[in-house]
């Protein structure tokens, strides 16, 4: 028996790494598979394009895993970005021509996540002080945004009349070309036809965002009360609230950051496509909450962080950019999401029945 028990630890500790680092594990596979089948796949420009590519998905899957941790869900991310993508359009198509571009961009920001946190508030109050269960409350939620998006847009895109607005959005931090030298936030000067072909770009904007974005939640997550508070109301409200964590009020801390991190992304997407959509975020929301179960966080609050949902959303970002790179029909995204997110809750199941 002892000889068994012994021979049986490197196995059990083998199933419990790939069980904790199975995303991880995965993510490594994917971009081996595509860096071999995919031309292009691994080039600088190509990775540079995954990361701004799911950088409005990351941003609504931070606040959504907040959410999740905490035992809830929030169905109204994906026209609260909508919202704020039109809100952003308006007001900055309003000053464009009498302010600076930063100017201007800080007013959408504003604007966006100002009206973006309506929503997020109601939320709260509706889940906390009105016990509306979660998935009920934000998906009235839903369609309430998504008609105010609707009205205020006319049903049409809102494109942003402002010069330049799009450089925000799609622009990089530093540009190197073999002539003109390393140029910070423009491409070098005296560029012309073939040779702007050969210039190499360097960190997208976009990047730096997410980058922000992923450290302050992490931290936030990780190393403060709040975060503390999160984790204690999703593993057992009842014992949170023995322990005197204000319930009530963190959840509406809660679905407000939640708000205001799907404000941010509509903000992204009116820069980045110099126009706001009401339902430029539908398309999203499932993939921000796949994200955040891919990562390894449960449905059933308790357990998540932020780097398993930046793992979450990288691997869909991935799996979207290799397909197409393969020439495979863009349908097919959707079946290879779903796929994963399946094996996710399998594996979550797997160690939960046999207690990794």
């Amino acid at each position: 028996m002892q000889a068994t028990n012994t021979a049986t630890r490197p196995t059990r500790r083998a199933t419990d790494l790939v069980s904790q680092f199975w995303a991880w594990i995965f993510l490594f596979v994917l971009f081996v598979f595509f860096s071999v089948t995919g031309r292009g796949f691994f080039s600088l420009f190509n990775l540079q394009s995954i990361a701004a590519n799911m950088a409005i998905v990351l941003i609504m899957a931070l606040g959504q895993t907040f959410v999740i941790i905490s035992g809830g869900i929030d169905l109204s991310t994906g026209f609260v970005m909508g919202l704020a993508s039109v809100v952003a359009a308006l007001v900055m198509s309003q000053l464009g021509q009498d302010l600076p571009l930063l100017l201007v961009a800080l007013a959408g920001l504003g604007a966006g996540v100002a009206v973006g946190l309506i929503p997020g508030l109601i939320n709260g109050l509706l889940i906390s002080r009105l016990h509306v269960p979660p998935f009920i409350g934000t998906l009235g939620m839903y369609g309430i945004a998504r008609g105010a998006a609707f009205i205020l847009s006319g049903g049409q895109p809102v494109s942003v009349q402002v010069d330049n607005v799009g450089q925000l959005g799609n622009g990089y931090v530093a540009y190197y070309h073999p002539a003109g030298g390393l140029s910070f936030f423009s491409l070098p000067a005296g560029l012309e036809g073939g040779q702007l072909r050969e210039v190499t770009r360097i960190l997208p904007y976009p990047l730096i965002v997410i980058i922000v974005l992923v450290l302050i939640c992490a931290w936030l997550l990780s190393q403060t009360r709040f975060g503390q508070h999160t984790y204690a109301v999703g593993g057992n409200i009842e014992a949170a609230t023995r322990a005197g964590i204000a319930v009530q009020r963190h959840t509406i801390r809660l679905y407000t950051l939640s708000a205001a991190l799907a404000s941010v992304a509509g903000v992204l997407y009116t820069v980045r496509f110099t126009n706001g959509a009401a339902n430029a975020g539908e398309p999203l929301l499932l993939d921000s909450i796949a994200a955040v179960v891919i990562g390894g966080a449960s449905l059933f609050g308790g357990a998540g962080t932020i780097a398993g949902t930046l793992i979450g959303a990288l691997i869909i970002a991935v799996i979207q950019n290799g397909l197409v790179i393969l020439g495979i029909n863009p349908f097919w995204q959707f079946v290879a999401v779903g796929v994963v997110i399946i094996l996710a809750v399998l594996v979550d199941q797997a160690r939960d029945r046999i207690g990794w």
